[in-house]
This record gives structure tokens, sequence and C-alpha cells, in this order.
């Protein structure tokens, strides 16, 4: 009995021998090696030395560093909000039964979320573009002069946060699911006790939607700590670094300036921050996500 499971095991370990392969050489080692390249001083091209904890106490004098982390709070707290309002505002809208199209609607919105992020940047500085962009070109026709947007060291992150508002359809989809997944017999009890629509939302609808909720907010708040691509191709991290993400930060130390060992060390300390994050989420969550069936 025990060869067959040894065999079994064995043989099974051989069929997924081609995902755990890519596993251990692209997942496990790369997080092994950044790990240890955190406590050297590591260029690429020179073998690394070991200098402790010296990149860590390197971060306290380095205002970039600190420039990055807070422009990526920012982003973080102005994407966040807004996707989950946007997204579970259209979501309530496809689902009313009395709208015809729902599914051309549901798939026009949901499509832009999956267009290529170097094909979206390039419609966004179109739109927002300081002098013959769309958006300061109808702001013109009302006598408003439109801002510099994304050439504005106080316009930029908010450009970049409205625009990243294309990609909600993904979101949308998961709260349209979630919407779908109640029970229509509460809605039925609650009309004939008299409730309003008003009333119905805050008492059925947003208490049996908190977990797809709190599943947003935790997935969002990962994705949006570690924002690269938007910044990167609208903006570059400018001007003036006002732009500036940890992850373009963390890019540009690792394959510009080549200093792997520093890069590496504010990939863990990104990670640190998303972990205790995540970790709050949890820890608040059981005071506010209701699961029914749950007591």
């Amino acid at each position: 009995m025990q060869k067959k499971n040894l065999k079994s095991l064995i043989l099974g370990l051989l069929f997924i021998s081609p995902w755990l392969i890519g596993f251990i050489v692209f997942t496990v080692y790369p997080i092994v090696a950044s790990f240890y390249y955190s406590f050297t001083d590591f260029s690429i091209t020179t073998k690394p030395k070991f200098i402790g904890f010296g990149n860590f106490s390197r971060m306290f004098s380095d205002e970039l560093f600190w420039k990055s982390l807070i422009n990526t709070l920012v982003y973080v707290i102005g994407l966040v909000p807004l996707g989950l309002f946007i997204a579970l505002g259209i979501a309530l809208l496809l689902n009313k039964k009395y709208l015809r199209g729902i599914p051309f609607f549901r798939a026009a919105i949901y499509l832009p979320s999956i267009v290529p992020a170097f094909a979206f940047s390039a419609v966004v500085t179109l739109f927002f573009h300081p002098y013959l962009g769309f958006v300061n070109t109808i702001l013109s026709w009302f006598g408003i002069n439109g801002p510099l947007w994304l050439s504005s060291e106080v316009w930029a992150k908010p450009t970049i946060i409205i625009a990243a508002q294309w990609g909600v359809g993904g979101a949308m989809l998961i709260f349209s699911a979630a919407l779908k997944d109640i029970p229509k017999e509460l809605y039925e009890a609650a009309l004939i006790d008299g409730a309003t629509k008003l009333t119905m939302f805050r008492k059925i609808t947003l208490p049996l939607i908190t977990p797809t909720i709190f599943y947003y907010l935790v997935t969002s708040t990962i994705g949006n700590m570690q924002i690269f691509d938007l910044p990167m191709l609208l903006t570059g991290g400018g001007p003036a670094n006002a732009s500036l993400s940890l992850g373009i930060y963390i890019y540009k130390h690792a394959f510009t300036y080549t200093n792997m060992g520093y890069a590496s060390a504010l990939a863990w300390v990104l990670f640190g921050f998303i972990l205790v994050l995540t970790l709050l989420y949890f820890a608040f969550s059981k005071k506010w996500v209701f699961y029914l069936g749950n007591e």
C-alpha cells in the first residue's frame, strides 16, 4: 500500500513538474534571491557584497523614497474608493430589470479593462493633452482654461487616478455577480413591509455584498500599492517626480541605476506595507463584513 502511494506521488509530481519547475525558477528563486540581495551592495556587474541593514537605513535619508511612498499612498487613497463607487454604481444600474441591452452595456464597459496599457496610455495622452487634448477643448467651449494635466505637478496624480477608472469593468462584473446572488425573497418581504428602495439598499443590498466589497478592497489595495504601468507610460514619474510611485522607483534603481541591492530592499519594504494593510483589512473585517447564513 505504501509503495502504491509512493508511486502515485511520484507520478503526480511528474505530471505537475512543468508547473513546479516554473514556479521554483520564476517565483521561489527570485523571492529568495531578492531577500538576500536586499542585504548586499549589488549592481549586477559586480559580485554582491554583504552590508547588513545598510540599504534599509539608507531609505531614512532618501527623499525620493519618501516622495514615492507618499505618492503611492495617494494613488491608493484615490483609486480604491473611487473605483469602488464607480464599479458598484454601474453594477447597480445594470442590475435594473427594466433596462434594455444590459449584455451590450456590460460588455462595452468591461472591454476597456482588457486594452493593453500602452494603447490605453496613448488614448489618455490625447485626451489630456494640455493644448490639443479633447478635455481642454471641451472646457474651452465654456470659457474655462484647462490645467496642464499630466504636465502639471499638481494635476499629474489626479489625472492618472481619473484615467485609471477606464478599467473599472472587471470590478463592475464582480459586483454584478454579487448583486444577482442576493435572494429575491428578501426584497419581496421588504416591499410587503413597506420598505423604500433606499432602506432596502441599506438593510439588504449593502450588507449582503460586504464580502465582495471586502474582496475588492484587499485586491485593489494590493494592486494599487504596486502601481507602475500608467504613471510610467504617461509621465515616467514626472514632472519633478510628482507622479513617481514606489514601483517606478524600484524599477529605476534595478534597471536604470543597476542598483539591484537597494531595489531589492525597496521591494521588501513595499511588501511590508502591503502586508500590514492587508492584515488591517482582515482585522477590521469582522466588524462590518456580513456572511449570509452566519449568526
